[in-house]
């Protein structure tokens, strides 16, 4: 049987109004490029969204992950879009394209990208969660509660087929390496690394079983790949789920706890993270709390079945409050810390910028 390879592929490609939303004209424009792709038979389906101001490409195909054919498709796209962006003198026209000339892979060019590949099961649902306003780490507590805590997912301990655990493999993004843990046995392991999230991010999951995927994430960093400060990350998720899997609950849960990421204002503010739906995935304040929304398919020979808008739910009516009783409590610090990023982190905010100015008034003490 033939791989399904699903890609989730994104970028800021300008805004409507500061930094919460995309163009309609924008998602039309993607769907129509979309649809004559899907009709030449380059990809079997696709569904286009947006979380906050970026814009979401889901797409599936069978020519495996990494494709140039894909990856071109992803950057024309974007790039049509962004010369939209610009008739419209959007906020941050074309903010995610680093690089312009596509090499035949659009990884290290700007936008985000995960994908995986994997034979169709007999039912194969998966969620695609997609953030605004934080980066890559953000996944980590989340991925770790989901693959390794029998306190949220009780089928690590109830179900069989998922009773041998899950393997992580864990990318440090500033030195360009990549490490794998399997849990529960290296836990301790692996929770020195994921705890440091601006640095170290799961970037996909494995089931120790046989080593089937069962979660890929973006791991971008913008300020990495273009040297400065050019906004947040906005990272992108795929989990499979059900037999052998978590099931839906044992991935969601998580989000129910409003945990603190690195994003917010100008990417240099801890900010808790807010599960929402589609229709209220648009931050406003203080550019928080961060954004999440959690999209469910039912994959069918290649076809995606749904979505389902699956934070679209009162029972995260709480989780939500809590975002908004965190970010009065927090904002309450001003530009100190723990708000305000630590300084190693600032680094790859506009704060070298304002030393760079100012370094020569500094006096030696003696």
């Amino acid at each position: 049987m033939e791989k399904i390879t699903i890609s989730l592929i994104k970028a800021d490609i300008g805004s409507l109004v500061g930094h919460g939303r995309v163009h309609p004209d924008i998602i039309k424009t993607a769907e129509e490029l979309l649809q004559k792709a899907k009709d030449e038979h380059l990809i079997i389906d696709f569904f286009v969204t947006n979380c906050g101001d970026d814009l979401e490409l889901i797409m599936t195909h069978q020519k495996f992950i990494e494709n140039p054919e894909i990856h071109k498709l992803a950057f024309d796209t974007f790039m049509k879009c962004a010369e939209v962006a610009k008739s419209l003198k959007l906020y941050g026209a074309g903010q995610d394209l680093l690089k312009t000339a596509f090499s035949g892979n659009i990884k290290g060019m700007g936008p985000g990208v995960c994908e995986m590949a994997f034979e169709e099961r007999k039912s194969e649902p998966i969620v695609c969660f997609m953030a605004d306003k934080t980066e890559p780490g953000a996944w980590n507590m989340a991925l770790y509660k989901i693959f390794a805590d029998p306190f949220n997912t009780p089928g690590l301990v109830i179900d069989p087929s998922m009773h041998s655990g899950f393997s992580f493999e864990v990318h440090d993004l500033f030195e360009h390496k990549k490490i794998r843990f399997s849990a529960p046995s290296e836990i301790y392991d692996l929770l020195v690394f994921i705890g440091a999230p601006a640095r170290y991010c799961i970037k996909s999951v494995f089931r120790n079983s046989d080593n089937e995927i069962a979660a890929v994430s973006s791991t971008d960093r913008l300020s990495l790949i273009a040297g400065h400060y050019v906004g947040k990350d906005d990272p992108a998720l795929i989990v499979r789920s059900q037999s052998g899997f978590p099931a839906i609950g044992e991935i969601l849960e998580p989000f129910a706890f409003p945990y603190l990421v690195a994003g917010g204002m100008r990417g240099s503010h801890n900010v808790p993270l807010m599960p929402v739906s589609l229709k209220d995935a648009h931050p406003t304040r203080f550019d928080a709390p961060a954004r999440v929304v959690a999209l469910g398919f039912q994959l069918n020979n290649g076809k995606l079945q749904g979505p389902v808008d699956l934070f679209d739910d009162p029972a995260f009516d709480l989780a939500r409050q809590k975002c908004n009783e965190i970010m009065d409590y927090i904002r309450k610090h001003g530009t100190f810390e723990p708000h305000r990023l630590p300084l190693d982190e600032m680094e790859y905010t506009t704060l070298p910028e304002v030393r760079k100015k100012l370094e020569k008034r500094f006096e030696s003490l003696g």
